[in-house]
């Protein structure tokens, strides 16, 4: 269904909604609504652009918001129609939380349901949505950023025929390795980035351990009511994959601590009390350090977990094919104990890792502990690839891998890239993983031009 048009400066926008199956091999469970926003420059609203569909990284993110004609974006809109695909169960689509599956009758029931949301199941929603605007016959780009190069990959196993170009930025996933095998590859670059970032801030090798000794002292809590344990502020470490992700920990940390106002010696209170009624009149009474609620508002804002259940529930079932991921990060985290007890040195920070024990410290993952279990146990998840039909690929496909991504593993990035026909790498060490995000017009613009042979 066609919904509302919106014009911005130099942008025109039009609203789509799609009714899809929840389950595309078994339709008669249910119908969700996909929400997709259509992208057009105001000066080529009539001519008969090729599309390029956005799949958002993720999982469980919804697609950007344009708020001006900039970055990637700028660079599509000169020769494409664009849409921002909000995947199922985000953005403005049928939404997925605690409170939408509390109707279901049970933690196998809600399990069954989440199941239903991985690259696999969101790649029919766009064969669905392409065929809807374009014509049983017409063709689209792809471009998959991050989780959104996982989708992609996906599209061009199981529907090559209705893709044009295929464009992945810091997403092309292995074909056939386990969650644990990408968190062994990545997480000694979580270790070195930790490094890097006190080498930039020593400061913060103080900070941080004064804020994680009132953390075991005092029961801190969150806005949400929820309990600060140390095990979560070690989880901000989920933006040191970003270019501007150092600054944004430690913008968020110098504001931390805060000192309470203490009483001036030789103070009374009204009636000529000792301060606080201890001790004798005009004593002082010691400061004692806080927690600034700026602070853990700012750092609820950073972490994406309760407000993006999706990427609690389903982040590791993004790798299985046959196998269950059986918890992988924690298993992986276990080998390292540095990670786990510091000792007298700095605070290892986390990177993008989901652990069992968020469903019992987070509320609004709670009621779902049970259904996470399942799914994390789950052995006889599908196939996401084809590896015959990726070797015998004529799609055009351009694919950039970071060589310092902390959340994709390079390594087998390069590996996939040598088991897909007609793939192209650019294979650099100038971005991190938010490139696409950061210099956008630059990174689309190569990928294009390597299709077109002028890169």
């Amino acid at each position: 269904m066609r919904g509302e048009t919106h014009r911005l400066p130099r942008l025109l926008l039009t609203e789509h909604h799609f009714r899809v199956p929840l389950d595309h091999r078994r339709p008669a469970r249910g119908e969700l609504t996909v929400y997709a926003r259509e992208v057009v420059s105001p000066t080529r609203e009539r001519d008969a652009l090729p599309w390029i569909v956005f799949f958002q990284g993720g999982p469980g993110f919804g697609s950007p918001r344009p708020l001006d004609r900039s970055g990637w974006l700028d660079r599509a809109l000169v020769d494409h129609r664009v849409l921002l695909l909000d995947q199922r169960g985000t953005g403005l689509s049928s939404p997925v939380s605690h409170q939408t599956l509390a109707g279901l009758p049970d933690a196998r029931a809600q399990a069954e349901h989440l199941a239903c949301y991985r690259a696999d199941s969101i790649v029919e929603d766009a064969e669905l949505i392409r065929r809807e605007l374009l014509g049983d016959h017409g063709r689209w780009t792809v471009l998959g950023q991050s989780f959104g190069g996982f989708c992609a990959l996906r599209y061009l196993s199981a529907h090559p025929e209705a893709l044009a170009r295929v464009l992945i930025t810091g997403g092309l996933p292995s074909l056939h390795r386990p969650a644990e095998d990408v968190y062994r590859a990545t997480l000694p670059r979580v270790r070195a980035r930790n490094a890097r970032y006190y080498a930039r801030y020593p400061g913060d090798v103080a900070l941080v351990r004064r804020l994680v000794e009132l953390l075991q002292d005092r029961d801190v809590r969150l806005p949400g009511g929820d309990r600060l344990s140390v095990r979560r502020l070690q989880q901000l470490g989920l933006e040191f994959g970003m270019s501007d992700g150092f600054e944004r920990v430690h913008y968020l940390l110098e504001g931390a601590l805060l000192t309470e106002f203490a009483q001036e010696p030789g103070a009374q209170e009204p009636g000529g009390r000792a301060p606080g009624g201890r001790g004798a009149a005009g004593a002082p009474r010691a400061a004692r350090p806080l927690v600034s609620e700026s602070f853990l508002a700012g750092l609820d804002a950073l972490l994406p977990y309760s407000t993006h259940l999706l990427f609690s529930v389903l982040h590791e079932a993004a790798y299985c094919q046959g196998f269950a991921s059986d918890w992988a990060a924690a298993r992986v985290l276990g080998e390292h104990a540095d990670f786990l007890d510091p000792g007298s040195g700095p605070l290892l920070f986390t990177g993008e890792m989901i652990f069992p024990w968020m469903f019992e410290e987070y509320a609004a993952l709670r009621p779902l502990a049970a259904a996470a279990e399942l799914l994390a146990r789950r052995r006889d998840w599908p196939a996401l690839y084809d590896p015959a039909v990726l070797a015998a690929n004529r799609v055009p496909c351009a694919a950039v891998v970071y060589e310092d991504d902390m959340y994709v593993e390079r390594s087998f990035s390069l590996e996939t890239a040598q088991a897909v026909g007609n793939l192209r790498i650019w294979h650099t060490n100038e971005y991190d993983h938010n490139a696409l995000r950061a210099d956008g017009a630059r990174v689309l613009g190569r990928l294009l031009d390597m299709l077109a042979g002028e890169a």
